[in-house]
C-alpha cells in the first residue's frame, strides 16, 4: 500500500426480494467489478442476499438455507480475487436469527459477524489494514461498539445500512458521515439497500458514499449504486499521533508505508488550494468568517490595551492591502472614525508608482488617514553610519529599508495610541521570506494565520462585492500585480523584483504546507500529490526544485517562526510559538532532502 492508498469502494446493486441466486449473481457482478479497479474493501447493504424488506420471511427455513447456499456461491466466486468483501445476509445463531455480515476473502469465508459476535474488526488484513463493521447503520446514531474498535486502531469503518430515502436521508447522512469520520479520523463507507427492494413502505435509493476526515470523497444514488475512491491511511494515522483517544497496543500499529508496496492508482482530485473550499459556492462565506475573525482579533487586542488608532505600512501588496482594510472594519465596529486607521505609504528605491497608487486609493477608500513618508533620506544615513556603500545591492540594502519602515511605523503608533498592525501572512513565514525585526514584526500581526491563498480569496471576495468601482478597480489591479518586496532599484518605474522567482509559486508552497506540515507527509508522497494537482502547471524538474527550495527554508528560517507576535489563527493550523507547529530552530533538513535525492534518481 504505497504512500498508505487503499482503494475502496461501497455498493448496492439492484436486488430481488427474496431471490437469494440472483442477488449472489448480482454480488458476484460488483465483486469482479470491484477487482478490476483495483478495490481492496468492498461493503454491501445489510441484508444483501435477501434484501431488508423480506421483513419476517427472514426467519423461514427456505430463505435462511437460500441466503446460505447464496453464500458459498459468493465464496466460491471470490477464489484469486485479493479483496476483502462484506456482504449481508440474515443467519441463524444459538437459536436466534441475527442481521449479519459474511466477510470473505480470496475463496475464504473468515467470519460471520453480527452484533452479539465478539470481534467485529480485521487486523492486519493483507494491507495493513484494520477493519471494524456496523451492521444496521442508521441516520441518528454513532454505534458505541464501533467506536471502541475505532480507538482501538480501525481506520476503516464498512457500514452496511438499513435505513429506507426520505426527503432528508442524504442529507443526514452525509452528515452522520462526515462527522463520524471526522471525529474518529477514520475512513468511512456506507452502503444503503437499493431500488430493487420492496415499496411496499417505503422506497430505498442505494446511496453510497465514502468520507474520510470529514470530507466525503465519493458518492452515488442511483441503480446499481457504485462509490469508489482511495482512502489515505496514513493520513488518517497521522491524525491519530496528536490524539489521546487511540489506544495501540502493538508498536506495529505504526505502520511505516512502505514505498515498494503495492501501488494504487489514485482517481480521487486534489485541490490546486487545499486551504480553500473547493465548492466555490462555499467560498464567500469562508471569507467573510476570515474577515470575522481577523476583525475580531484585532478589536480585542485594542480594547485590552485601550488603544484609539491602527498604523498599517501599505505597499500596494495584497497582505497589506487586507490589512488596512481589516484595520478600518475594526475601527467601524469600535465605534471610531475610519481616520483613526493611519496608512502609511513609505517609498524608497524599489517602490513602483503603480502600487503606491494602489495602496492610496485602497486606503483613502477605506476613509483612512494617509501618510506618504519617503524613507529614502534616512536609508541612506544609516547606510552612511555604518559604512554601507549606497550601491552595495547586498542583503543589508534590502534588510535596512525594511527596518526603518517598521520602526516609523512603531514610532507612529506610540504617538497616536496606537497599534502597529502586521501584514506578513503565514505563507511568507513558512518561506522565510520576511526581514527579521522589519515587516517580520509588528505589535499585532492580523494575517498571521492566513495563507497568501486565502489572503488573495479575501481581497477577491471585497472586490467582487463592493459597490465602490474605484475601491473595486483599484483592488483588482492590487490582485493582478507580481508579489513583490520592492526592496531593489526599478527601471523604467517596473517592479523588477518578484517573489516568486526566488521561492516558488505561492500556490505550490501552500500546497506544501499542507500536505507536508497538515497532513504529515514526506516529500516523496507531497511530490505525487503536488503531480495529480499541478502537473499541467509544472515540469517535474519544477516541481522537485520548488519542493527542495520549501523543505530547505522550512527548517532554515525557522527562527523567524520562533519568535512570532500574536496574531488570529484562522485553520486548525498555525504556526505561532505557543500553540502552533513547533520546530527547533537549529533542525536539520537532512531526511527530507535525501528522500527528495532519492525521489529525483529514480524518476
Amino acid at each position: 500500500m504505497r504512500d498508505g492508498f487503499v482503494k475502496v469502494a461501497a455498493a448496492s446493486p439492484v436486488i430481488r426480494v427474496a431471490d437469494c441466486d440472483y442477488n449472489a449473481d448480482r454480488v458476484i457482478e460488483t465483486i469482479r467489478r470491484a477487482d478490476a479497479l483495483g478495490v481492496k474493501v468492498l461493503v454491501f447493504p445489510e441484508l444483501t442476499l435477501t434484501g431488508v424488506t423480506c421483513y419476517d420471511l427472514i426467519t423461514h427455513r427456505v430463505i435462511l438455507e437460500g441466503a446460505k447456499r447464496a453464500l458459498g456461491k459468493v465464496v466460491e466466486a471470490t477464489k484469486g480475487i485479493d479483496m476483502l468483501c462484506f456482504v449481508g445476509l440474515p443467519w441463524a445463531d444459538n437459536g436466534a436469527v441475527h442481521s449479519a455480515a459474511a466477510a470473505i476473502n480470496d475463496g475464504e469465508l473468515l467470519a460471520v459477524l453480527h452484533e452479539e459476535t465478539a470481534v467485529h474488526y480485521f487486523t492486519h488484513w493483507a494491507l495493513d489494514l484494520t477493519v471494524a463493521v456496523e451492521i444496521g447503520a442508521s441516520l441518528d446514531r454513532v454505534d458505541s461498539d464501533v467506536e471502541e474498535l475505532v480507538a482501538s486502531g480501525a481506520t476503516l469503518i464498512c457500514q452496511m445500512a438499513s435505513f429506507p430515502a426520505t426527503t432528508s436521508s442524504t442529507q443526514e447522512a452525509e452528515l452522520n458521515v462526515r462527522y463520524e469520520s471526522k471525529k474518529l479520523k477514520a475512513g468511512v463507507m456506507l452502503a444503503a439497500p437499493g431500488t430493487g427492494e420492496s415499496t411496499t413502505d417505503n422506497w430505498y435509493s442505494g446511496l453510497c458514499m465514502i468520507s474520510e476526515n470529514g470530507k466525503i470523497i465519493a458518492q452515488k444514488e442511483e441503480a446499481d449504486s457504485f462509490a469508489v475512491s482511495e482512502i489515505d491511511v496514513e493520513y488518517l494515522m497521522n491524525l491519530r499521533l496528536t490524539c489521546d483517544m487511540f489506544r495501540y497496543g502493538r508498536e506495529e500499529e505504526l505502520i511505516p508505508w512502505g514505498r515498494n508496496s503495492v501501488d494504487t492508482p489514485i482517481t480521487r482530485k486534489y485541490p490546486k488550494h487545499p486551504h480553500l473550499p473547493e465548492d466555490r459556492k462555499d467560498l464567500p462565506a469562508y471569507c467573510e468568517r476570515m474577515l470575522e475573525i481577523q476583525v475580531a482579533g484585532l478589536v480585542k487586542r485594542m480594547e485590552y490595551a485601550h488603544l484609539t488608532h491602527c498604523v498599517v505600512g501599505i505597499s500596494g501588496g495584497v497582505d497589506s492591502t487586507l490589512a488596512v482594510m481589516v484595520s478600518a472594519m475594526a475601527v467601524k465596529k469600535m465605534g471610531l472614525p475610519s481616520t483613526n486607521v493611519i496608512a502609511c505609504t513609505m517609498p524608497c528605491f524599489g517602490t513602483s508608482s503603480r502600487t503606491k497608487s494602489n495602496a492610496i486609493v485602497v486606503a483613502e477608500q477605506w476613509g483612512c488617514e494617509v501618510r506618504v513618508i519617503d524613507i529614502g533620506k534616512s536609508v541612506y544615513q544609516h547606510f552612511d553610519d555604518i559604512g554601507h556603500a549606497h550601491d552595495d545591492y547586498s542583503v543589508a540594502f534590502e534588510n535596512a529599508q525594511a527596518r526603518e519602515r517598521t520602526q516609523v511605523l512603531m514610532d507612529i503608533a506610540n504617538k497616536v495610541n496606537g497599534l502597529d498592525v502586521g501584514t506578513e501572512d503565514l505563507s511568507e513565514y513558512i518561506d522565510g521570506w520576511c526581514t527579521y525585526n522589519g515587516d517580520h514584526t509588528s505589535m499585532y500581526d492580523v494575517n498571521l494565520g492566513l495563507t497568501k491563498t486565502q489572503v488573495r480569496a479575501a481581497v477577491r471576495h471585497i472586490a467582487d462585492t463592493t459597490e465602490d468601482r474605484v475601491l473595486k478597480a483599484a483592488l483588482y489591479d492590487v490582485l493582478d500585480c507580481p508579489v513583490s518586496p520592492e526592496l531593489l532599484p526599478i527601471q523604467d518605474d517596473q517592479i523588477s523584483q518578484k517573489s516568486e522567482e526566488a521561492v516558488g509559486s505561492y500556490s505550490l508552497q501552500d500546497f506544501f504546507t499542507w500536505q507536508m506540515l497538515v497532513c504529515g507527509f514526506g516529500p516523496r508522497k507531497t511530490f505525487r500529490l503536488a503531480k495529480l494537482a499541478y502537473g499541467e502547471e509544472f515540469t517535474d524538474a519544477e516541481l522537485l526544485r520548488w519542493l527542495r527550495s520549501w523543505c530547505r527554508r522550512l527548517f532554515s528560517q525557522q527562527f523567524k517562526r520562533s519568535c512570532l507576535m500574536d496574531g488570529p489563527a484562522v485553520m486548525d493550523f498555525t504556526i505561532s510559538p505557543r500553540t502552533g507547529f513547533l520546530m527547533p530552530s537549529d533542525g536539520e533538513a537532512a531526511l527530507f532532502l535525501r528522500e527528495l535525492d532519492e525521489l529525483e534518481a529514480s524518476l
